[in-house]
């Protein structure tokens, strides 16, 4: 079987979330000892992943990071304030626990995995680490297309994969570590929303506001050239995307199988989430947008896939640092939902019954 029909196959395995269970949901939480709707998004949200778990005690206690790591051949542009030096070093220094997501991510109790699809360095062995490398990084995009669709579709696949060998899973989220991933995040605004390459470019990293201009011509450029397809994602992902965002695909596309909770990042992430929901349509419904990105694109990510953030912290770092703090307000939503007793079961008189 080729790559691209053992993909088919694992999107065949995704199915909508069961909207019995969010019916019976809905009607406990209207049970519950408080007015209605006074604990506000905690009571759709806990609604939501009773659906996505087809359970009517929803669960959060295992949560799951996965942080997709791969360099890009675009950085040679100059697109980036950083070498692409750092993406080995904080992989490295993610190990350690020395990182923004590994310490949010342990904070709230989530297990952190590693994944290396795309890192131009050899790492030693190490534990914490899974090398499904694909290749030393992605071409230069502004030049050609920055992988091969092949490469693409194993990218997906390592994500997936990764996913499908955990334990059982409640929330999921995708981070990544990749120097210079905004650019192709962009590129992939430009085709999937029809943004502008003016209206889909930020700073990313922190790239100073005098060269963001050359940035945008980077993002043209590349378009131009590569011509992706955005009725293929696959084409989208392998002409301008990266090896590490086809991972966070992928990561998307297991949750679900696995009936968890997604939680999305920032930009990257989002970029990301509409590659899956391109590859699975209606897979957005088991999307959580953890948080609004100060990437000014991310908000037209998120309306497009019609999110609403469920924080907004001025945060653009990335790693999944946004999900991991989201995850701890899922397991709020999840905790009250049942825990909580209802009126009945606290003695509480009913307003509609006794008005």
């Amino acid at each position: 079987m080729d790559l691209e029909n053992i993909l088919a196959s694992h999107l065949c395995q995704i199915t909508p979330p069961n909207l019995a269970i969010a019916e019976t949901a809905a009607q406990r939480e209207a049970s519950l000892a408080k007015p209605p709707g006074s604990l506000g998004r905690l009571e759709g949200l806990a609604i939501q992943l009773s659906a996505v778990q087809s359970s009517l005690r929803p669960r959060s206690e295992n949560k799951l990071i996965v942080v997709c790591a791969g360099d890009h051949g675009v950085t040679e542009e100059g697109v980036s304030p950083y070498p692409q030096s750092v993406t080995r070093q904080q992989i490295e220094n993610f190990s350690r626990g020395g990182g923004a997501i590994t310490v949010l991510a342990s904070t709230v109790g989530a297990k952190t995995i590693l994944l290396d699809v795309g890192v131009n360095y050899e790492f030693p062995p190490n534990p914490l680490i899974i090398n499904k490398k694909i290749a030393f990084g992605t071409k230069n995009l502004a030049k050609g297309p920055a992988m091969t669709r092949a490469e693409a579709v194993r990218s997906v696949l390592a994500g997936l994969d990764v996913v499908l060998a955990q334990p059982p899973l409640d929330l999921v989220a995708a981070g990544e570590m990749g120097i210079g991933n905004t650019t192709p995040s962009s590129c992939i605004c430009v085709t999937c929303l029809g943004l502008t390459p003016e209206q889909a470019t930020g700073p990313g990293s922190g790239l100073p506001h005098d060269k963001l201009a050359h940035k945008i011509d980077v993002v043209k450029r590349a378009l131009e050239i590569n011509k992706p397809n955005p009725k293929d994602p696959i084409d989208v992902l392998a002409k301008v995307g990266g090896l590490e965002i086809g991972a966070m695909v992928g990561v998307y596309l297991g949750a679900a199988i696995r009936r968890a909770g997604i939680v999305i990042d920032g930009f990257i992430a989002a970029a990301a989430a509409t590659l899956a929901e391109k590859l699975s349509p209606g897979l957005s419904r088991y999307f959580i947008a953890g948080h609004r990105s100060q990437e000014p694109a991310h908000t037209a990510l998120l309306e497009h896939l019609k999110l609403k953030p469920l924080l907004d912290l001025n945060m653009w770092l990335g790693e999944g640092s946004g999900a991991a703090i989201a995850m701890f307000v899922a397991h709020c939503a999840v905790t009250h939902f049942n825990e909580m007793r209802t009126l009945d079961e606290a003695n509480i008189d009913d307003p509609v019954l006794t008005s």
